[in-house]
């Protein structure tokens, strides 16, 4: 007998199928809502009478791009890039998918992120099947929701919002639409007990935008991720199987984000998305074994039988793996077909495999490597791109593939393809593409629905948005969901009864600087910047929720009130006090010191995850502000580090292995600088603001001096940037090259700009 709490694979009648009536496609056959198809497994759902193949294209759409275009109702989304230089811009674009003609786009330009070269829109939007509304994750981590007609519904800079990180390589990801949901992860570091930096899942309310929750499944990254996760009914609820910038296979609760269990694979990030076979999460991955030293494997993990939702996540034996093979791919992700999985792997070896016993039947040498793209499935062909530019039509069987057509469209092929309506489309990193199939008649195949029980006995109140953020003088009503152990909704609350409340293991004991009524939390115009968490209930079941006061313009901190009493570990004999709770990533990345006589920021030095630190300390939506600070760096003749401000997206940083003082948003965007003698261990004052013309013109204007000495007139530098960013939270810098030397902050200021 089961205890409470306890699922069984049996017992949650997931296995309820009921099956969709063959009909002609139109726009109620199966779309593609999301990179991977209807059901995250690179299979589209159409079948053909007389199909044939004409090599030229129905149309081109001028666009580079590296992802998935989605389609629904005939409107097709497509992430990609345009322009050079300063002028590179990521778009989305919603096309006519029959014509190619344009409907609508929106363009952003990148900021304050580590992206090189073109690495953009390695990533794909994804569709609501029930509004049909589009959300959409930008390389620099702008979370948006469109609907169909091209209005943003709402959006987060995940970066000053959450404390995304960004990577070099640009790898982004597809969000995916669970219910009343849309998900996305991303690397972050913010604050609390999600201080340190993570591989996490995000759950937002997909209408509103709202905070639902946070999830944390893994260990600390060792690379970036960009699995996207796959879903399916299981132990009474829904779970998705994703990988993690950690080396881990993970199943988590799509309901309520609790990490269900974890199956650690390699010392890397695990870039593919896994498909499921019956009782097993089957996922390949290119990074160095964790028990031995080849690189890369697919692996087929035995899934528990039985989950307590009560229970700390499990970290499942060796013994869980049913099987692996020496598949290396490092972020190109399966196709599986019945038992069969079709896989490219990274050397450009096209690979049969049985998913029952993990034998590789056949391999076909397509290219000489592959870089992200996917293979898809369509009416018993594979349609397969190859990174460097050929796009194979493929016929398999269990004997090897028989090549129907071998095309070369132009650019890289980093993306995967889609099908929708006898259509096929391609982007590569110089155009989109369509080709129209040749057929008389389109069916679509049957497809299982897989429902879930009805909810049980409440044992949870969930509190949304899960996180606020409020300035001096705001307010935010709260919704009150009653939950049960499998994270089903079991109905909802007018109201609770929360109070403040330190968690026992919180390292800085604060409390959040609000109050709490009925439904609603609000702050006084008087307000300090604070964080902290709130527990209550409602009845019979209780819940947790966090919160932030950021201050508002003026503002100013000089340390002087911080008691430097924790003993530092890196350090002997030297004590430190942790930095202001509320700004996002400060408590990993900073440490209150005594310095010169008196008390000032420190960057650490212990992680060299961190040796680049970007800390915000106020809201996103400030704008037309000036901010100065005392800066310096350290170092010798050979090494010192950089210092500097964010201000509405620009950083202004004083170089000291250059002697330059910069002004960029993104090194290979926008990077201007002028000559700066930097003494290490000397005290610098820094100032700078960003004002914006009614051409949209930003001019970011900066100025340097000794501390002591008297305001230079002149500004040191003055940048213009067309299409300038018009909003942005302000926020601290520090770089540390390979974490050796450290930099000081001191007597920061924040006053409107006049």
């Amino acid at each position: 007998m089961s205890k409470p709490g306890t699922i069984t694979a049996v017992n949650a009648l997931i296995l309820l199928y009921f099956s969709v009536p063959t009909s002609v496609a139109d726009e109620n056959s199966p779309q593609w809502y999301a990179w991977r198809g209807p059901n995250g497994d690179g299979v589209c759902h159409e079948k053909y009478s007389d199909w044939s193949f004409d090599e030229k294209p129905q149309w081109t759409f001028k666009m580079k791009g590296r992802g998935v275009p989605v389609v629904a109702d005939g409107k097709m989304y497509v992430f990609g890039y345009h322009g050079e230089g300063a002028d590179v811009e990521e778009t989305i674009t919603c096309i006519d998918a029959r014509s190619g003609e344009q409907i609508w786009q929106h363009a952003f330009r990148d900021y304050i992120s580590d992206t090189i070269y073109d690495r953009y829109s390695i990533g794909a939007a994804a569709i609501d099947p029930q509004t049909k509304n589009v959300y959409l994750q930008t390389t620099n981590g702008r979370f948006i929701a469109f609907n169909a007609e091209g209005k943003i519904l709402w959006q987060h800079s995940m970066m000053e919002r959450f404390g995304r990180l960004t990577f070099p390589n640009g790898r982004t990801g597809a969000p995916i639409v669970e219910g009343e949901l849309v998900i996305m992860h991303c690397i972050t570091s913010y604050w609390g007990k999600q201080g340190p930096a993570r591989d996490r899942f995000y759950a937002f309310d997909k209408n509103s935008g709202d905070i639902v929750w946070v999830s944390e499944p893994g260990i600390a990254p060792k690379d970036s991720s960009f699995s996207t996760p796959v879903v399916e009914s299981r132990y009474g609820t829904r779970v998705f199987y994703t990988g993690t910038g950690d080396g881990n296979l993970v199943c988590v609760n799509a309901l309520n984000g609790k990490p269900l269990w974890r199956f650690h694979m390699s010392f890397g990030g695990v870039n593919s998305s896994p498909v499921i076979y019956r009782d097993t999460v089957i996922c390949p991955h290119g990074k160095e074994n964790i028990d031995t030293t080849e690189e890369g494997r697919m692996v087929a993990v035995k899934m528990p039988g039985t989950i307590d939702f009560t229970a700390k996540q499990a970290v499942l034996p060796a013994s869980s793996e049913v099987w692996r093979n020496p598949t290396v791919s490092f972020t190109s992700s399966p196709t599986i077909v019945g038992d069969r999985i079709y896989q490219v792997s990274k050397v450009g070896e096209l690979n049969c495999i049985n998913a029952e016993t993990g034998k590789i039947l056949w391999h076909e040498k397509l290219g000489n490597d592959n870089l992200h793209s996917s293979p898809l499935y369509c009416d018993g062909k594979l349609y397969v791109p190859i990174f460097s530019g050929k796009f194979y039509i493929i016929e398999p069987s269990d004997e090897g593939a028989k090549i129907l057509h071998t095309l070369e469209p132009g650019g890289n092929l980093i993306g995967s393809p889609a099908i929708w309506n006898g259509h096929l489309y391609l982007h590569t990193t110089k155009q989109l593409y369509c080709w129209k199939f040749n057929q008389k008649g389109i069916e679509t195949l049957p497809q299982p629905v897989k429902g879930i029980p009805l909810p049980g006995k409440v044992t949870e109140l969930r509190v949304v948005p899960s996180d606020v953020l409020l300035q001096p003088g705001g307010s935010r009503k709260l919704k009150f969901e009653r939950l049960d152990a499998a994270g089903r909704t079991v109905g909802t609350s007018e109201s609770g009864d929360f109070a403040k409340y330190i968690p026992p293991t919180a390292k800085v004991k604060t409390q959040m600087d609000a109050g709490f009524l009925k439904d609603t939390i609000s702050a006084t115009t008087t307000a300090r910047a604070s964080a902290g968490a709130w527990k209550g209930s409602d009845g019979d079941v209780g819940g947790i929720f966090r919160g932030r006061v950021l201050s508002s313009i003026p503002f100013s901190e000089d340390f002087e009130s911080y008691k430097t009493v924790v003993d530092s570990k890196t350090d002997p004999g030297e004590k430190f006090a942790y930095p202001p709770l509320p700004w996002i990533g400060a408590r990993f990345k900073w440490e209150v010191r005594e310095i010169d006589g008196s008390k000032a920021l420190r960057k650490t030095l212990e992680r060299v995850l961190f040796q680049r630190a970007m800390t915000f300390i106020g809201h996103p939506d400030l704008k037309n502000y000036t901010m100065q600070a005392d800066v310096m760096t350290d170092g010798n003749r050979r090494i010192k580090s950089d210092v500097g401000l964010i201000n509405q997206r620009y950083l202004i940083v004083l170089k000291g292995n250059a002697n330059l003082l910069e002004v960029n948003s993104n090194q290979e965007r926008l990077k201007v600088s002028v000559p700066f003698p930097i003494k290490y261990k000397t005290w610098y004052a820094l100032k700078c603001r960003v004002d914006l013309d009614k051409s949209g013109t930003a001019t970011v204007r900066a100025k340097a001096w000794p501390r002591g000495e008297d305001e230079p007139v002149a500004w040191t530098i003055e940048v213009p940037h067309n299409k300038g960013h018009t909003k942005g939270a302000p926020g601290l810098f520090g770089f540390s090259p390979q974490s050796q030397k450290p930099v000081y902050i001191d007597n920061i200021s924040i006053t409107t700009s006049k």
